[in-house]
């Protein structure tokens, strides 16, 4: 399944990939299930990000890895690959993008994830799209210029 949310912000495209740090990365995750950083590598083709899920009654690691990044004029991605997912996924592959438009930028966040069948897949969209929707509002106080 896929899923894609964009979130235009006021900051211009270097800003966006500046501010792309361990710190925005924490202040993204949604209060459900809360979340152990356990390593955070960075942006860049090669990097890992490690994370504990608590779900109260079990912990689950994540682990993905930066397998693409890209730094073109007018825009700047990098992909993350779950190569250790918790039980619930099969697949996961979120492809961040950010595009300079006039002097601000949108990022989008483009994922593709399985759990290995359909009617599952069909369940945890809801839930996936909702985390993903949170993060519009922390891009936008994480982004937006205050007028001086």
């Amino acid at each position: 399944m896929r899923i894609v949310i964009r979130t235009s912000v006021s900051a211009d495209l270097k800003e966006v990939k500046q501010g792309f740090t361990e710190q925005l990365f924490l202040s993204l995750n949604p209060p459900f299930p809360p979340v152990k950083l356990l390593r955070f590598d960075g942006c860049e083709k090669g990097d890992q990000v490690a994370l504990e899920l608590n779900f109260l009654l079990f912990k689950q690691q994540w682990i993905s890895e930066i397998t693409e990044s890209a730094d073109r004029t007018g825009s700047w991605s990098f992909v993350d690959v779950g190569r250790k997912l918790p039980f619930f996924l099969r697949t996961w592959e979120h492809r961040h993008v950010v595009i300079q438009v006039g002097k601000g930028a949108e990022i989008v966040d483009d994922i593709r994830f399985s759990t290995g069948a359909l009617l599952s897949d069909v369940l945890l969209y809801p839930v996936l799209w909702a985390q993903f929707l949170y993060r519009k509002p922390i891009y936008k106080k994480w982004f937006n210029k205050k007028p001086s």
